[in-house]
């Protein structure tokens, strides 16, 4: 899969954080529907990526489906599916220095992803005090 487009940050700038978007298709149905199941994923993420984790909420709907989230110290993780479709949403904001890639692989191979489309982006591009700018 091609890196996602980066451009340069003008100079005197620094960015407060990274936002992931992670697709996931051809999912295993069953983890898709049990909101026990995406927690212990979410929550095993955030081990796996060196995130604090604050705590942590998620919902089952009716007739299928969980969203949840776990909050971290560094920002959160989110995750809606769509059982019917064997689909889950999954968005990473990461303020801190963390290992995104080793939760993104953790991620795909936990929820049975058989394919799957990753956006990143570069958020909140600031003045960088720290550098004189």
């Amino acid at each position: 899969m091609p890196a996602p487009k980066s451009f340069p940050l003008p100079p005197g700038t620094k960015v407060l954080g990274r936002h992931v978007h992670l697709d996931l298709y051809e999912c295993t149905a069953g983890i898709l529907s049990a909101p026990a199941d995406s927690e212990r994923i979410l929550n095993a993420a955030a081990h796996e990526m060196n995130a604090t984790i604050v705590g942590s909420h998620f919902h089952a709907f009716n007739p299928h489906g969980v969203s949840g989230v776990v909050v971290i110290a560094e920002s959160h993780l989110t995750v809606h599916t769509w059982p019917e479709h064997n689909y889950a949403a999954i968005d990473i904001f990461s303020c801190g220095d963390l290992d995104l890639d080793a939760g993104i692989k953790l991620l795909i191979a936990e929820f049975g992803a058989r394919r799957h489309y990753l956006a990143a982006f570069d958020r909140g591009w600031v003045n960088d005090h720290s550098s004189g700018g």
